[in-house]
This record gives C-alpha cells, sequence and structure tokens, in this order.
C-alpha cells in the first residue's frame, strides 16, 4: 500500500506567516504619517500574533523587532527625549515577547503530539489493512491511503482481495465513525470477507456472511448502535472471461476507465449499507459488467468525492480520468488524487482508493 502524498501547503498558511511584519511595518507607517495616533496596541499584537505562526527565534525576533520599532517611535514622539512613557513602552512589549515565547513553545509542543498521534493512527491503519498483491492471474493492482489533514483519530477504510476458486474477489468499504469501534468493525469485516470469500462460491452468500458478522458484532458490543454500519462494495473479477460481478451496499459507485471514457457502475437496485441489512430483506442485488481488456476498475472511499473546494464544491473524479491515461493502475490512481489535491486544500476525512486494470491476453503471462 502506498500512502499518496499531499505536497501543497495550504496557501492560507504560507501567507499568515507574513502577518507579523504586516502588523509591525503598518504600525510605523501609522506613526510615522499620524504624529498624534496611538500604534502601541499594534506593536504588542505583534510577538503574540508571532507566537502560534512562527517558530520559536522568529517569534523571539518578532517581539525584539516591535521593541526596538516601540523606543524609536516613542522618542521621536517626545523629541528624543527621555519621559517614563519612553520606558514603560518597551518594558511592556518585552513583558509581552516573553509570554509570546512562552505560548510559541506551548504551541510548538501540542502541534507534535498531534503530528505523533495522527502517523500513529495512520500505521495502526494501514496494519489493519492487508497486503495487495502487484499482480495476480491477469490483473494488475494499484492501491493507495491518505489520512484526513484534520483527524488524528483512526479511521474506517478498508479493503481486500482474495484469488479463490470462485473467481478473484474484491472488497472495499468505509466504516461510519473512527477510533475504537472503528478498528473493531474494520476487524470484523476484513475476517469475515476473507472466510466468506474463499468458502462461500456465491458472491451473494459472500454478502449475506459479512452482513450476519456485522449484525452480531452490533449485537455484542455496546459502543455500536443502530448507527453504525458500513458502505461496502463487493467484486467478483473473472479475467479469462472478462466478466465483472458487484454488489454494492450504499457505497460510492466504482468507476470503469477505458480509451479515454469513464463508465460509473451503478447499481440497479440500491441497498442499504453492512449493519442495516435487517431493514433491507435478505436479496442482495448482483450486477454483472463486461470488463474489456486494458480496462480499469477505479474504487474508492467517501473521502474522495465528497472533499470540497472553497466553495463548497464537490470533488467529481471522472474528469480527471477522462483522456488518454496508460493502463496502469498507478498511474490512473496518481492522475486521480493530483486531481482531487488541485481542488482542495485539505482532506476532511480518510480517502482510500484500489485499481485494478485487466490485462490485454497477450500480456497475462509477462
Amino acid at each position: 500500500m502506498e500512502r499518496y502524498q499531499h505536497k501543497r501547503a495550504s496557501r492560507s498558511l504560507r501567507w499568515s506567516r507574513f502577518l507579523p511584519a504586516v502588523v509591525l511595518f503598518a504600525a510605523i507607517v501609522i506613526d510615522l504619517a499620524w504624529l498624534e495616533a496611538n500604534t502601541f496596541p499594534l506593536l504588542a499584537a505583534v510577538p503574540v500574533i508571532a507566537a502560534p505562526l512562527l517558530s520559536l527565534a522568529w517569534t523571539a525576533t518578532s517581539g525584539a523587532a516591535a521593541c526596538a520599532a516601540g523606543v524609536v517611535l516613542a522618542l521621536r514622539d517626545t523629541g528624543f527625549q527621555l519621559t517614563p512613557a519612553v520606558v514603560i513602552q518597551p518594558v511592556t512589549l518585552v513583558v509581552l515577547t516573553l509570554v509570546a515565547v512562552f505560548l510559541n513553545r506551548l504551541f510548538t509542543r501540542e502541534r507534535e503530539q498531534l503530528r505523533t498521534t495522527r502517523q500513529v493512527a495512520e500505521a495502526v491503519q494501514r496494519a489493519l489493512l492487508p497486503a495487495m498483491p502487484d499482480r495476480v492471474r491477469g490483473l494488475v493492482i494499484a492501491t493507495r491511503y491518505r489520512a484526513a489533514e484534520k483527524e488524528a483519530l483512526i479511521g474506517g477504510d478498508l479493503y481486500a482481495l482474495h484469488d479463490t476458486p470462485y473467481g478473484i474477489r474484491v472488497l472495499i468499504g468505509d466504516v461510519r465513525g473512527k477510533g475504537t469501534p472503528a478498528v473493531t468493525m474494520v476487524n470484523t469485516v476484513l475476517s469475515s470477507f476473507h472466510a466468506a470469500a474463499r468458502h462461500l462460491p456465491d458472491l451473494s452468500d459472500v454478502v449475506r456472511g459479512v452482513e450476519q458478522q456485522v449484525q452480531e458484532l452490533k449485537d455484542y458490543r455496546a459502543d455500536l448502535t443502530g448507527e453504525d454500519f458500513v458502505t461496502a462494495v463487493f467484486a467478483e473479477v473473472f479475467p479469462e472471461r472478462s466478466l465483472l460481478r458487484m454488489a454494492n451496499r450504499g457505497h460510492p459507485a466504482p468507476l470503469l476507465v477505458h480509451d479515454g471514457r469513464v463508465t460509473m457502475l451503478e447499481p440497479e437496485s440500491p441497498s442499504l449499507p453492512l449493519g442495516l441489512g435487517d431493514l433491507d430483506g435478505p436479496e442482495v442485488p448482483v450486477d454483472q459488467y463486461k470488463w474489456p481488456a486494458g480496462a480499469t476498475l477505479v474504487m474508492f472511499t467517501d473521502g474522495i468525492i465528497e472533499a470540497r473546494d472553497r466553495n463548497g464544491v464537490f470533488f467529481d473524479p471522472a474528469p480527471a480520468l477522462t483522456g488518454p491515461l496508460p493502463p496502469d493502475p498507478g498511474a490512473v490512481l496518481d492522475a486521480m488524487l493530483t486531481a482531487l489535491f488541485r481542488h482542495t486544500e485539505e482532506l476532511e476525512d480518510d480517502a482510500a482508493a484500489l485499481a485494478i486494470t485487466l490485462l490485454p491476453r497477450d500480456d497475462t503471462e509477462t
């Protein structure tokens, strides 16, 4: 599994680093332009603004610059005569700078703790997901996982693939919620899918087997309620027949990318997510699709399509996948995620993606 890095820093964070210098410059300009103006509040704000935005050294430097400017401007206002006001103002600014330095250390420690927590959460999340083969029976496989920028809790994104006597079976899903309950649900879904996919001949029975395990978990765990569920897509692939069967349980529809076109594989009959199957009846609708050689199946969690831009517009992956793309699942996912991070400043939810390319028959033996 590859973690897709979001390399573009937030524009608002980059520009905010110049705010202390802007405030200091504004204070100097106002004082020089209007002799009677009191710019001390602006000077006092400089180190306080710098504390959460800059490093310790730059916070201290900002405070020192504000102190120096305050002394020069105060002397100018008094005709370069030493008065109590000239003494009190820099002393006050020194005290505020010391307070800003202390706050900066607190902010830095909190950021480091949050960064460590995110890294641990993502490591646990990645450890939960099974290792995916790069190639199996005429299929080339790629995965990407990206943790949310604002979440430190372990998410519920999951995927798995098993080569079975009944076809290659694939699962991608998203557990509602975060933290320990989500981890428990992920583990239950993956383990039950592993057992059912290898031993049950019909895809509908596989879905029912996982549904039963999720229902039993909810009955057993007091911290799981009727609002806890798992959206998922179960797929069954027959490479030798270029055939794909799919059961969608309330999950975003996968995309089939081929020859510059994108086809959304919407289910003919909608179904409720796993964990709510008792409200939906025993039937498990399974749709069937032709899968031409060279086409790539793209499956993803809702962290991708629910990403918004600054105007609140949701991300649509289809345009990024329309056009000339190599029949390579890794390149297809990279094209989609590059477009995603052009669309949004940061992810609000974890995002996982799985792509599978069906090789032409001549390439399956290479």
